[in-house]
């Protein structure tokens, strides 16, 4: 590889890109409103990414979809269940308390991102809260929110993953989503999400 394409500055990585859509910019929102809070409890499965002194981790989560509870509209609670104990992003959390969900629902392209920062806790009343055939986990994560936005399909629609798969009735569009995390946007959902599916098919690549 020749280092001389190398890209090390933020000047040159905005010069190898178009300048993002102002309203792409917009689209963020530091609660958890109507839209987020219906497609996490429709989620069964999430990414939790972490940073320590060790470096980056992504961490998969899953369980019965709504398994991440919404403490508030700016806190999520996320049970550990038994794994391999190696506790990774458990541990780059004391090093680090900033942390990323990316939520994913089987037949829907968008996902939602939730960025934030996190602390661990052995509370007995809320562990209790998240107990399976009386198992409790062994810890809680508690997410404090303070960005949260929908990311486009392209990514999943590309990869095919969830090819042959319906999207699940009752999941917020992207145009709902949008709508409501764009802040004074003034946003019509069904018109959005009517302009998104066109362009984003004629956006892949």
């Amino acid at each position: 590889m020749n280092d001389r394409f190398a890209i090390t500055t933020p000047a040159q990585l905005a010069a190898a890109y178009e300048a993002p859509h102002p309203r792409f910019l917009a689209k963020v929102t530091d609660r958890l409103e109507a839209t987020s809070l219906a497609f996490i409890a429709a989620s069964p499965f999430c990414i939790l990414a972490t940073t320590g002194r060790h470096g980056p981790h992504a961490t998969p989560r899953g369980d019965a979809p709504g398994f991440v509870v919404p403490l508030d509209d700016r806190t999520l609670a996320l049970p550990d269940r038994r794994g391999n104990n190696r506790l990774d992003g458990l541990r780059d959390i004391l090093d680090d308390p900033q942390v990323a969900l990316l939520f994913l629902i089987p037949g829907v392209g968008e996902t939602l991102r939730v960025h934030g920062t996190a602390r661990i806790t052995t509370d007995p009343a809320l562990g209790s809260r998240f107990a399976v055939a009386g198992r409790l986990p062994a810890t809680v994560l508690l997410v404090m929110v303070r960005e949260v936005y929908a990311h486009c399909a392209k990514a999943l629609m590309r990869s095919g993953l969830w090819a042959g798969r319906e999207r699940p009735p009752g999941v917020p569009t992207n145009g709902a989503m949008i709508a409501a995390h764009t802040a004074g946007g003034g946003i019509d959902p069904a018109e959005y999400e009517a302009e998104y599916q066109a362009r984003i098919k004629a956006q892949l690549y």
